[in-house]
């Protein structure tokens, strides 16, 4: 099973941090956010991933490049110019590093990826969100179902805190609730090779022209995840995941 993670927009609303590195490698706890979400994947199985590059790709594939041989402790000769590594810790990935277009939209990205995707269903999500979601029992979900794509459906949390009354008076201020908002499409998709003849060419969105024509024609099924999620769109979306982090109370980390 194929894991697309969609890592090559602009990520503009976080200017901040994307003016020197894609979004997917804005870090959380000293790992990119990208790490985090395939490791989660790496969690349930799911080992092979395609990243979908565009803005700074380059930054992904050196940190790739660079993973194997800066991981665990290292000797150099300098006078041979030798190495050797010890206590190796690395993670049984097979990455594919795909160059999709510096102006692709979302469906262009996974439309250039067709020739590697068309032996069974793969799974798609978004290179800037985590959820503590189960892969194992989505992909159940959406075989039981046999439509052609299904999408991880969550509430986000509120954007605000409530408040409760006693008549004209304020008794309480409440925490924002995860289940503050209505269902949205989460990212974390399970899609059969079919979802790609929605997508002609580069500048296809994989929500309008893909994901909106399967609802209609009923071929769209979705997993409601009651769990975690969170997306990293501004700089307080990732203090909020840096603190549950250094909490060590990250729910989305289910590996040891």
């Amino acid at each position: 099973m194929k894991v697309v993670i969609l890592a090559g927009g602009l990520g503009t609303r976080l200017a901040e941090e994307t003016e020197i590195r894609p979004k997917p490698m804005i870090e959380i706890g000293g790992r990119p956010i990208l790490w985090h979400i395939m490791k989660l994947y790496s969690h349930y199985g799911f080992n092979e991933f395609f990243i979908a590059l565009g803005y700074k790709g380059e930054v992904i594939k050196r940190f790739f490049l660079d993973y194997y041989n800066l991981t665990g402790s290292m000797k150099i000769d300098l006078q041979t110019g030798t190495t050797h590594i010890y206590n190796r810790e690395t993670e049984n990935w097979v990455v594919h590093l795909m160059d999709t277009g510096l102006e692709s939209s979302t469906g262009g990205r996974v439309k250039r990826l067709a020739p590697w995707l068309q032996d069974g269903p793969f799974m798609v999500t978004y290179g800037d969100g985590v959820c503590d979601v189960n892969v194992q029992e989505l992909l159940t979900f959406h075989r039981s179902h046999g439509r052609l794509g299904t999408v991880t459906a969550v509430r986000p949390p509120a954007r605000f805190g409530g408040l409760v009354f006693e008549g004209d008076l304020v008794s309480e201020f409440t925490e924002k609730p995860q289940i503050g908002e209505g269902w949205i499409n989460g990212g974390f998709m399970v899609l059969e090779p079919g979802l790609l003849d929605y997508l002609p060419d580069d500048s296809s969105s994989l929500e309008v022209d893909g994901l909106e024509h399967l609802a209609r024609n009923r071929q769209l099924a979705a997993f409601r995840h009651e769990g975690f999620w969170q997306c990293m769109d501004t700089l307080r979306d990732k203090r909020l995941l840096e603190h549950l982090w250094e909490k060590e109370t990250a729910p989305w980390k289910l590996w040891k």
